[in-house]
């Protein structure tokens, strides 16, 4: 408001120039005193109604990145007992894939020997049927063969003889001969 009066002053008619030029930069006093009035007017209205104002939106700010931080700090934990619980599980998979490998190479295993004895007891099986058939086969060619000899023989000594003998006597006779000569 002095500002405005300095200026209707100077700009009355018949007011003398002053003598000195003016500086841009510094400002004239009557200026510097309304700006000073008017800053200090805005502080006081700042500090009464803008301060608290300020003040709130700040802490609530404060606050909201405190629990961001609270909230990103619970996810990591969280992100690290998943990660440890993925670990832990794929540990257990391995542990369980190795086991059931295991199990798997003992029971081919079992597999291999039951059949490699069910083999070797049917080759067992086999060669006591075949030993037995061929003792069958011996026992029934040396009875054929008795029988073909004592034949052979009986006739032998009819012929040498010229005289047919009683053939049982004969068959008993040769049986004895062969019994003794085959054991």
């Amino acid at each position: 408001m002095l500002n405005l009066f300095i200026l209707a002053a100077e700009a009355a008619p018949g007011a003398a120039e002053p003598n000195t030029s003016h500086n841009p930069i510094i400002p004239e006093l009557g200026e510097l005193v309304y700006s000073l009035i008017a800053f200090a007017v805005l502080i006081i209205l700042f500090k009464k109604f803008g301060f608290n104002a300020v003040q709130k939106a700040m802490a609530a700010r404060t606050e909201r990145i405190r629990k961001d931080l609270d909230q990103a700090e619970s996810a990591k934990g969280e992100a690290e007992g998943i990660l440890s619980e993925y670990k832990t599980q794929l540990a257990d998979a391995k542990a369980e894939s190795n086991r059931i490998i295991d199990e798997a190479r003992q029971q081919a295993e079992k597999v291999k020997a039951d059949v490699l004895e069910s083999t070797n007891k049917e080759v067992a099986d086999l060669k006591a049927k075949a030993t037995q058939d061929i003792e069958t086969a011996r026992t029934a060619a040396l009875a054929s063969l008795q029988t073909s000899v004592a034949s052979i023989a009986i006739e032998l000594a009819e012929k040498v003889v010229e005289k047919n003998l009683d053939r049982d006597t004969n068959t008993r006779l040769i049986d004895s001969f062969i019994a003794k000569v085959g054991s």
